[in-house]
């Protein structure tokens, strides 16, 4: 059985990542929705994580965010986790949420409301998601850190709000037509910034 979950599909900023797990051994202890767990008990179940199972990551960089819109974002995400992971059309596939944003060819698919806290292996897919993407932006926060990218990971929260409306948008980190980057854009008319 392959589970499916992503990160990031509501924040400002940031990449979307789509994540396909494949249990190869017993999961960790602990393993359950990652939106349960503290960004420490995430990172501590992380190495065990990766010991039981096999992944596949869907990068999509806001750039094609912006140019595919959500539901293409979604959709190509999904191919490039499950190329990645290696999935054969016929495997069983369940993935978080009510929308099938994968290909007609694979044919056991089930999309399921918070298959995340239900179904384990969509639980470790998860936790793998939201490490790596937090950790891509931990990152990206030492090369912006105006942005508080760190501490918000990209969402919509007062913090970056407030540095969105001091130093306008990043062309190639902020999702140009989410609101209020679309707005804050055309109010302010901030010059676009790498």
């Amino acid at each position: 059985m392959i589970g499916i979950d992503e990160v990031g599909r509501g924040c400002l900023a940031g990449p979307l990542l789509v994540v396909a797990a494949r249990q190869i051994t017993d999961l960790p202890e602990g393993v359950t929705d990652s939106k349960l767990l503290t960004r420490e008990q995430r990172e501590t179940i992380f190495d065990p994580l990766t010991a039981a199972c096999d992944f596949g990551e869907g990068w999509v960089k806001p750039v094609e965010i912006n140019q595919r819109g959500l539901i293409g974002a979604m959709r190509l995400g999904v191919a490039r986790a499950l190329k990645q992971l290696g999935v054969e059309f016929n495997q069983e596939i369940i993935m978080d949420g009510p929308v099938n944003y994968l290909s007609r060819r694979y044919k056991k698919i089930r999309c399921i409301i918070d298959a995340d806290a239900d179904y384990p292996i969509v639980s470790a897919a998860s936790i793998y998601a939201k490490v790596r993407r937090d950790r891509f932006m931990i990152e990206l926060a030492k090369r912006h850190p105006r942005y508080g990218f760190d501490s918000h990971v990209g969402y919509a929260t007062p913090e970056h709000l407030q540095a969105l409306d001091e130093f306008g948008a990043l062309k190639r980190v902020h999702r140009q037509f989410f609101e209020p980057v679309y707005r804050l854009n055309q109010e302010k008319m901030w010059p676009q910034r790498q």
